[in-house]
């Protein structure tokens, strides 16, 4: 038995737009992310695909557009769990930081690194960072070991891991079908896990905003076939965060 799994990223967010590192800052939706969530909701419907439940982040822009896209397939009322673990990737002191003026500082090679490569953790965020998500309620519950200071993409599979394996695994077996609403980085974690994604050839995966990624899952937790639901998935060098 084969369980339908929909991903897909945000829309475009104001500090997308703004070209600055986003990570666990909780910034909307730009007027464009909206029209990308509703589009990816629309092309849901457009293939017939009515999610049974959802899973989404506790950041604003994922939470968002998963409402937006599940009100175009008229599945407002279906059950929507929030996680911490699908959250962005946390650019620790980057955060904040306008991309193009980061590179002129640190070096565009250095940039890419800390953005594109597996293993390369950003600088930890300072405690004095006006960006710092330490003192957010809705992280008070994480023990010290959990509350990052700045991770790299194999940091954010580490941390998404549990989360699939108890939470989103299960509701695959009991559901026909499930949608993850996440963030650049969080999904190009799973998706470099479902796909067996050698650690140097994650650096060139982007998930492209909006756009509905349809996997069939076997009864084994892995994929039996992968398409996407427009002519974009696998473009390197757009934007994160």
């Amino acid at each position: 038995m084969t369980a339908t799994l929909i991903l897909v990223r945000h829309g475009q967010s104001t500090w997308n737009l703004q070209n600055r590192f986003t990570g666990w800052y909780d910034c909307p939706l730009s007027p464009q992310g909206r029209a990308e969530a509703v589009a990816a909701g629309r092309a849901l419907a457009a293939a017939g695909i009515h999610p049974d439940v959802a899973h989404t982040s506790l950041q604003t822009r994922a939470i968002d557009t998963c409402t937006l896209a599940l009100a175009e397939v008229g599945c407002e009322d279906i059950p929507i769990r929030r996680h911490w673990r699908l959250n962005e990737r946390h650019y620790g002191d980057l955060t904040g930081l306008d991309k193009a003026e980061t590179a002129d500082r640190h070096g565009a090679a250095q940039v890419r690194l800390w953005r594109r490569s597996y293993a390369t953790e950003p600088p930890p965020i300072r405690p004095d960072n006006p960006w710092n998500p330490a003192a957010d309620p809705r992280y008070a519950h994480l023990a010290p070991d959990e509350m990052p200071l700045g991770e790299s993409l194999r940091d954010v599979l580490v941390r998404l891991l549990p989360y699939w394996d108890r939470c989103i695994t299960a509701d695959l077996h009991s559901h026909p079908c499930v949608l993850i609403a996440a963030h650049g980085n969080s999904l190009r974690a799973l998706v470099k896990h479902l796909d067996g994604i050698a650690d140097e050839a994650i650096t060139g995966v982007e998930i492209p905003t909006g756009v509905p990624i349809r996997y069939e899952i076997g009864s084994d937790g892995r994929p039996t076939r992968r398409l996407a639901l427009a002519d974009r998935f696998v473009a390197d060098g757009a934007t994160d965060g």
